[in-house]
């Protein structure tokens, strides 16, 4: 059975806490595991977390501010030491080759996997799978930085009442699925439509027209929300947003779930971020994220 769910590394933003970890994130979609902004500490994190280096394919870099970035020395060289079977594929943006460079080869090891760069210089699709399409939108932060997103195709349902309906069993279901026709009866007769999944995760910056593209139709949306709103001239002046600008963000796109987190350090109590997300006029699934923390996507419709 495929899984399909969001595993939380860590929550902090700048600085970790006694509580909280660096920022990263991994999203387990089907087979494939996808990291999300690796900071300081991750692999211990992964450990904690039950995630193994085998369990990634694709890193996703989102900027290159310490937080976000410097656990890739340390996961890129457990992955070589671990030597994951297969190739992963590094996401990051390239005007930040430079640092890319330096943290995948901060010391001496080994190298025994192949790891494909494949930086995102502009807007637009990064990849396409089976089962995904991901793609990434320009932020808007003191660097450059780019938000990710995840969309499965949309599909078809088979209805075992319209199947029987038709007659159609056994392996004929397989068959007209894969042909689109049998017997004069088409997959339309037998099915309906099932609308694709779709997961977004953004991270540092303030409202800006990628946060909206990359939100939309989200079934589940991963935002920071590093301020509370009364500190919404801070989130400005650092490329931030609040948690209100982030609540209200997910209301206007219709996401199904959203995950709250980057929290600043200088908030002590959690729960304030829900209220304040509430207060937004947020009505979805609401999630505060804290470390270790296993989310899974909403079921598909």
């Amino acid at each position: 059975m495929s899984v399909r769910e969001f595993v939380v590394l860590g929550t902090a933003s700048q600085v970790p806490t006694r509580h909280r970890n660096h920022n990263g994130y991994l999203l387990r979609w089907d087979g494939e595991g996808i990291l999300f902004d690796p900071g300081e500490g991750t692999q211990r994190q992964m450990l904690r977390a039950g995630v193994a280096a085998h369990d990634i394919n694709r890193i996703c870099v989102t900027h290159f501010h310490g937080d976000h970035s410097l656990g890739l020395a340390g996961v890129i060289q457990r992955i070589n030491l671990d030597r994951v079977p297969h190739p992963v594929t590094a996401h990051y943006p390239a005007s930040g080759q430079k640092f890319f460079d330096r943290l995948r080869y901060a010391t001496a090891y080994r190298e025994t996997v192949a790891l494909r760069e494949e930086p995102v210089a502009a807007d637009g699709p990064l990849a396409e799978g089976p089962s995904y399409f991901l793609e990434a939108r320009r932020l808007s932060h003191p660097v450059e930085s780019f938000g990710y997103r995840l969309t499965e195709p949309d599909g078809r349902r088979m209805v075992p009442g319209l199947l029987a309906q038709h007659g159609i069993k056994g392996p004929d279901v397989g068959r007209i699925q894969r042909e689109g026709q049998l017997g004069g009866v088409t997959l339309d007769d037998v099915s309906e439509f099932k609308r694709g999944q779709s997961f977004a995760f953004v991270m540092d910056t303030r409202l800006c027209p990628g946060v909206d593209a990359l939100a939309a139709g989200a079934d589940m949306l991963v935002i920071e929300s590093t301020f509370l709103d009364e500190d919404e001239a801070l989130a400005t002046d650092h490329g931030h947003l609040t948690v209100g600008q982030a609540a209200r963000v997910a209301r206007g796109a219709g996401v199904r779930h959203l995950v709250l987190t980057h929290f600043s350090q200088r908030y002590s109590d959690p729960g304030e971020f829900g209220r304040q997300a509430r207060a937004a006029g947020f009505e979805g699934e609401l999630t505060i994220a804290a470390d270790l923390a296993r989310v899974p996507l909403p079921k598909r419709g």
